[in-house]
């Protein structure tokens, strides 16, 4: 996988936008204007930050050492993952399908109905 299908697959996801709020390599991505994942353009190494379950990013980051807190977050709800290293393409992709859902479970339920109606 590289930044392009990263991107690209974040981007297919319902309602999926992209900015550049901080700067002009940290590509933001948001559902309902919320973010759930943080993809730096400039680093060496491709990675992505999620928004995790606490519980579930700690079994993460004991399983796969690919997965870190991330940095500059709440490291209690928020991972890193390197996902070249030792997750496979359709591990990284279900957990970004996870943190949609996380930022979707926190959103009031008028805004989670229109979501769902996309």
């Amino acid at each position: 996988m590289n930044v392009e299908e990263l991107h690209q697959y974040c981007m297919s996801l319902k309602g999926t936008t992209a900015s550049f709020p901080f700067d002009d390599v940290s590509l933001v991505l948001k559902v309902e204007g919320k973010m759930f994942a943080l993809i730096p353009l400039e680093r060496p190494e491709l990675q992505i930050t999620l928004k995790c379950d606490p519980e579930k990013a700690i079994e993460l980051r004991e399983h796969y050492p690919c997965v870190e807190p991330a940095y500059h977050f709440n490291k209690k709800y928020w991972i890193t993952i390197y996902p070249n290293c030792e997750m496979h393409d359709e591990g990284v992709k279900k957990w970004i399908r996870h943190s949609i859902e996380e930022v979707i479970k926190k959103l009031p339920k008028s805004k989670r109905e229109e979501y769902k109606n996309l």
